[in-house]
């Protein structure tokens, strides 16, 4: 029904047009105008560079065509080229962008410019989600301004996507997949379609895509009762994850009423299987004698991303007065289950579990720019209402032997009941008003503004005490922001920007719910009364034009947060440390020997203090003109990233910020043969995280890809590319703990050494321009 009444409220304007539509002429840009269809298919018969932009705030564009040669299927896939940009996936996946190595929920990401809901508790969004045939281009915005949500605090990652004037004409994608498990015949298609042109007064664009996905790995445990003691087992897994992407959008752009109108739409389906089966060995001999439990845990997840969006822009008031209405949601759908069978004792257990989490947010904004001379004003208020509902329910079964298990393998579980802090609703309402002034003097372009976002969140669970069940957390954060851009010469310029931002607590975090050893053998109570996180940052970048083309830049960054959210320990006992506390008494302990017992705690997150970002970031994009190679281009990013918070064990960075990421390839057009070829290659540095029972050390192997296209005939182009050559691996070495004095102790409940491998990705694919 809402989704219903804000379609209708973006469509109202043209049915209010009458006559003016019928008079309208094409929406096209008298400078630009639509780009063709062929320049996205053919082979251009020279390299793509990275944008410069005219932006005064720290941005680096890329085009699509930036990425498309080496065939990225998501937006993640493409990221993986950008400066700074880090993923803490499993090999062969681009999920969570991490910018400046920082978790995910530093990074904002966009979509037009305007935020997304995700299903994730840290309100990050997997660009993945993102099919990377939707995208026009995409922009890294590594500092804030006033007109923007300030919640980025690492940065912004804003994915544009094509629009009713970016195509006139259309083309087709078609193409194959070759798995890395190929030998068993595992191949996948990938299908689009994207037209654009004149339909009726204004101008349309439609486009659609399916692709199948699979990401087969191998994984290989070993597990210790401590560094460098006895080998407890070893742990054989294999982790496939399958599935289909559904994907489509559309713009509408027109004149009406002496303004424009901007109606676009966006809906894209995760459809996918992860199924992952286990065998682990007693002290690692790996015979059927020595098996000791047989593991299998599929997970069927469906995903919906929906948005729509309306937008119209007219002169009026002295400037330009621009309105925005907009729904965006998402919908996640999961079911999860996992059974052990334990050889030893013949005992079948098995648990399964229902996740459904509908995010809903509707946005709206009234917006004015007026021209003063030399400078412009540009004020405005930003409105969002975010309804995020969370159903998790859960159900478990045993058996002796399999004829008994066999219900629990149908699907034939017991009742479901509400998993603790599973069953909630979050209702969180931000009236954002802001004032920005911009404006150039001789050769400094700048811009300053401030922003005031106020929150009010109400946190209603079903699965607590009634007296602890709604909870209200309201607050306001004035966020200044202020850029400069010195052009010091035709090719060299300057950029410094000073700006805060804000991060607000995760979901989880601010449940009022009790979870049972949640952390090791601790306990964890949600703190509803958590204080947002804000930083002050600042970006300072050089950079040169190198010839007709090519682009040099550096930057240094610094970022000081306060207010950091981490796990701070309540002093109380959890339930666990109670009851065995309780036992050691009924078996005739002194009360000395049972408080030995009382060693794990309920813990929470607090507001503890603060942390520091720092890092400096070099990229180069060229053609090699000026040693007569015009038709060869290069790039090499390379960022050096650190950090420093301290937890309860003392000093560390910020948890999994890899220590360096670094990008390089090339491409090369062969004109006269209608033919081009190139390779990428990239590395991302070793990621620690601590957090309370567990500490985790993560590498990753290089990743290398290759294309190779040839233009067929006037419109049409065929590529072949290669990812994932080098077999790449993550690595990790947990080392776990069930209390933290174990932890400080270094006196361990296990150390874990995990790897995991996948094979090379191949594509086909033919794009036909018409």
């Amino acid at each position: 029904m809402k989704f219903a009444l804000l379609l209708g409220a973006a469509l109202a304007p043209l049915a209010f047009a009458g006559s003016a539509l019928a008079q309208s002429g094409p929406a096209v840009d008298p400078q630009y105008g639509p780009v063709t269809a062929l320049d996205e298919v053919i082979v251009t018969g020279e390299p793509v560079m990275r944008n410069r932009t005219d932006d005064v705030v720290p941005t680096l564009s890329y085009d699509l065509e930036y990425f498309q040669r080496f065939e990225p299927l998501t937006a993640g896939d493409a990221l993986k080229r950008v400066p700074s940009v880090t993923f803490l996936s499993d090999v062969l996946e681009s999920d969570g962008v991490r910018i400046r190595g920082l978790d995910s929920a530093y990074t904002q990401i966009l979509i037009n410019g305007e935020r997304v809901p995700g299903a994730n508790l840290d309100r990050s969004f997997f660009v993945d989600r993102i099919p990377a045939e939707l995208i026009e281009r995409v922009e890294v915005v590594r500092s804030s301004s006033a007109n923007r949500s300030g919640d980025a605090v690492a940065g912004a990652i804003n994915i544009v996507l094509r629009d009713a004037l970016s195509l006139d004409g259309g083309y087709l994608r078609l193409g194959a997949i070759n798995f890395p498990d190929s030998e068993y015949g595992q191949w996948g298609g990938t299908y689009g379609a994207v037209w654009g042109g004149q339909v009726g007064p204004g101008r349309l664009l439609i486009g659609g895509n399916i692709q199948d996905r699979r990401n087969p790995k191998d994984k290989f445990s070993q597990r210790f009762d401590e560094p460098g003691g006895e080998l407890d087992n070893t742990e054989v897994q294999t982790d496939v994850r399958d599935g289909t992407d559904y994907s489509a959008n559309a713009s509408y752009d027109v004149e009406v009423a002496g303004g424009n109108l901007q109606l676009s739409g966006l809906f894209v389906r995760t459809d996918r299987v992860q199924d992952e089966n286990s065998i682990e060995y007693i002290e690692g001999i790996e015979t059927a004698a020595n098996i000791d439990t047989i593991n299998a845990n599929p997970l069927d997840i469906r995903t919906d991303n929906w948005a729509v969006d309306s937008r119209y822009e007219r002169e009026m008031l002295g400037g330009e007065t621009t309105f925005r209405l907009g729904y965006a949601a998402i919908d996640d759908q999961q079911v999860e289950s996992e059974t052990e069978f334990a050889v030893e004792d013949e005992v079948i257990e098995g648990e399964i579990t229902r996740t459904d989490i509908t995010d809903e947010e509707i946005q709206a904004a009234l917006e004015h720019k007026l021209n003063l001379g030399s400078m412009e004003l540009e004020f405005g208020v930003q409105y969002s209402d975010k309804t995020r509902d969370t159903a998790i329910f859960a159900a478990e079964a045993e058996a002796e032997d399999e004829t008994a298990f066999r219900p629990l393998l149908a699907g034939e579980f017991g009742d479901f009941e509400a998993v603790t802090g599973g069953v909630s609703t979050i209702e969180e309402r931000r009236i954002d008003p802001y004032i920005m002034l911009s404006g150039e003097t001789g050769i400094v372009k700048w811009e300053a503004g401030l922003r005031y976002e106020t929150t009010d969140t109400t946190i209603i669970d079903e699965t607590v005490d009634a007296e602890d069940r709604v909870n209200d957390k309201d607050y306001g954060i004035l966020l200044p922001s202020a850029s400069a851009r010195f052009q010091l010469t035709e090719n060299d310029r300057i950029v410094a920007s000073v700006a805060r931002t804000v991060r607000r607590p995760d979901f989880n975090f601010i449940s009022p719910a009790l979870l049972e050893g949640e952390y090791g053998d601790n306990d964890f109570l949600g703190n509803p009364d958590l204080e947002p996180e804000t930083a002050w940052g600042v970006d300072f970048g050089y950079e040169r034009r190198l010839g007709r083309r090519g682009v040099f830049g550096v930057n240094v960054f610094y970022r000081d947060i306060t207010d950091l959210i981490e796990l701070t320990n309540t002093g109380e006992f959890s339930d666990e440390a109670i009851s065995n506390y309780e036992d050691a008494l009924d078996d005739g302990a002194t009360l000395e020997e049972a408080e030995e017992e009382l060693t794990s705690f309920i813990l929470t997150a607090e507001n503890v203090g603060d942390g520091q970002v720092w890092g400096i970031e070099f990229d180069l994009s060229t053609p090699l003109d000026f040693i007569g190679m015009p038709n060869t281009g290069v790039f090499l990013n390379y960022s050096w990233l650190d950090s420093s918070v301290d937890d309860f064990a003392g000093e560390r960075r910020f948890n999994s910020q890899s220590d360096y990421v670094v990008n390089a390839g090339f491409t090369h057009d062969i004109p006269s043969w209608g033919a081009a070829f190139g390779a990428t290659y990239r590395k991302q540095g070793d990621a620690e995280s601590r957090i309370v029972g567990e500490e985790v050390l993560t590498s990753y192997g290089a990743d290398l890809e290759v294309f190779v296209e040839k233009q067929i005939a006037s419109n049409i182009v065929v590529r072949l590319t290669g990812s994932n050559l080098l077999d790449s691996s993550k690595d990790e070495v947990f080392d776990k703990f069930n209390t933290i004095q174990d932890q400080i102790d270094r006196d361990y409940d296990e150390y874990e050494i995990e790897s995991e491998k996948a094979g090379p990705v191949y594509q086909l694919v033919m794009r036909v321009a018409f």
